[in-house]
């Protein structure tokens, strides 16, 4: 937009060949894996240090200038597209893993920082960073994304694994947040409020994240179901008897077609499924797998199958993690359109057998899949992008699990966000608690400058 030339012109005056306004970086920022029509911003710029940043949102707020952070891309409900225009700060080049402290079980990163790329720096040390949300994400968009996945049920979300965040507000001044210290009673909590703002507050610049031991042995399992309740059912009975999963992913008999056609060496009979991963010692790994094997017959599981093979592992996390692309590949040329709900445990079957008439009666492609240990789940409602008629039922349909999701007591959201998706619901999720986070957005970024028209709509 031609407004905001005068701000490109000081952020190149300042940063030089880190601006760029070049056609195919503003396409690369126009989007992220969401169906949402794309929007280009006006600029990129890639910082490298907590200072450029500094000096990006002091020149963005001397001109009134909207300003979007972005990581890799991989958000999926349109968190990084730049709605009003504006200018995108895409942190890849802040990659850098400043410390890690073996003892204390914590590390200190730059947002570009990847989850793979922390993991691999911490081969040698014995540790692990647990979050993972599937997609290779930076962790400083899964900090602002407040995101999870499939290792939640044991480890915890980005909630629990941020300790302390360094913050750019958008006046330019620099915060941090919390400490090293595994617990502190001291003023508010400021780390979570900026875990899950989606940059509608400000920056993150820096992350302290939490560590945990690599398991002594890890063992994998499939094992197939007659019914979705039954997975749900065993499930339950798992976590109820303290068998502490690792993982568990609830897959429903389409996509499991889906993955069978996308990966060569896959070969599942095309029934719901639950994927599973077991920590532990070694004994202790081959009681829990007993348990579980005894509880999955009980409700009608079958073919159960593990393996403690790193490769084999590898394998079965790998085409988990490739649903996305496998359920899209079954209607070539199709957008998917991602909806995330979560509900309490107990509720997950009764939800999700109201989510497939819902699928059913509106004629859809909609593959379900979901972290079903912590009542999370999904689906990927594939639509061919050009037929608003498939658009209006992809909505009216995500819009039905939304409320089904909070009548029983659960949120829109689980690990997504909020983005441009979700805000319609969150004045019925929140009541009153949706104004104050308005307020709070005002407080932080009165001029409505930070990630404009995402999470809260303000004037």
């Amino acid at each position: 937009m031609a407004q905001y030339q005068s701000t490109i012109k000081a952020l190149k005056d300042s940063l030089g060949d880190r601006v760029s306004t070049g056609s195919s970086v503003l396409d690369l920022h126009a989007s992220d894996e969401a169906h949402y029509r794309p929007v280009r911003p006006d600029a990129v710029v890639f910082p490298e240090s907590t200072d450029d940043i500094v000096q990006i949102v002091r020149h963005c707020s001397a001109h009134q200038c909207p300003m979007i952070p972005y990581g890799v891309g991989t958000s999926l409900e349109g968190h990084i597209i730049p709605v009003r225009g504006g200018v995108t700060i895409d942190t890849s080049r802040m990659n850098s893993v400043l410390e890690i402290h073996d003892a204390d079980l914590d590390a200190v990163v730059q947002p570009g920082v990847t989850r793979k790329q922390l993991n691999e720096e911490l081969k040698t040390t014995g540790l692990m960073f647990t979050v993972d949300p599937g997609a290779n994400a930076t962790l400083g968009g899964m900090a602002a994304t407040r995101a999870s996945g499939t290792n939640a049920v044991r480890y915890g979300t980005m909630r629990e694994n941020v300790l302390a965040l360094e913050v750019v507000l958008a006046d330019g001044r620099v915060i941090r947040t919390g400490t090293r210290a595994k617990k502190s009673s001291a003023g508010y909590d400021l780390t979570r409020l900026f875990v899950g703002s989606e940059g509608t507050l400000g920056i993150i610049s820096e992350l302290t994240v939490k560590l945990f031991g690599a398991p002594e042995c890890t063992a994998a399992a499939t094992c197939r179901f007659d019914s979705i309740e039954g997975a749900v059912d065993a499930t339950i009975m798992a976590i109820q008897l303290g068998i502490p999963l690792a993982r568990v992913e609830l897959i429903d008999a389409l996509t499991i077609g889906a993955l069978n056609q996308y990966n060569d060496d896959m070969n599942l009979t095309e029934a719901p499924h639950l994927f599973l991963e077991f920590h532990g010692t070694e004994a202790g790994v081959s009681e829990q797998v007993a348990q579980f094997e005894s509880l999955s017959n009980e409700c009608g599981g079958h073919e159960f199958k593990w393996a403690t093979k790193n490769e084999d592992r590898t394998a079965l996390w790998r085409a988990r993690h490739d649903a996305f692309y496998a359920t899209k590949a079954l209607r070539p040329g199709s957008e998917a359109m991602v909806t995330d709900s979560c509900v309490p445990i107990s509720k997950l079957a009764e939800c999700i057998a109201l989510t497939q008439k819902a699928i059913d009666k509106s004629g859809l492609l909609a593959p379900l899949l979901g972290h079903v240990g912590d009542g999370n789940f999904h689906l990927a409602i594939l639509i061919d992008p050009k037929d608003a008629s498939e658009l209006k039922r992809a909505k009216a349909l995500a819009g039905e699990i939304s409320e089904f999701s909070l009548s029983v007591g659960g949120t829109v959201s689980g690990e997504h966000g909020v983005g441009l998706g979700k805000q319609p619901y969150m004045a019925a999720e929140h009541g009153d608690a949706y104004a104050v986070m308005g307020d709070l957005k005002r407080a932080f970024d009165p001029m409505n400058l930070m990630n404009p028209g995402k999470l809260v709509s303000i004037n």
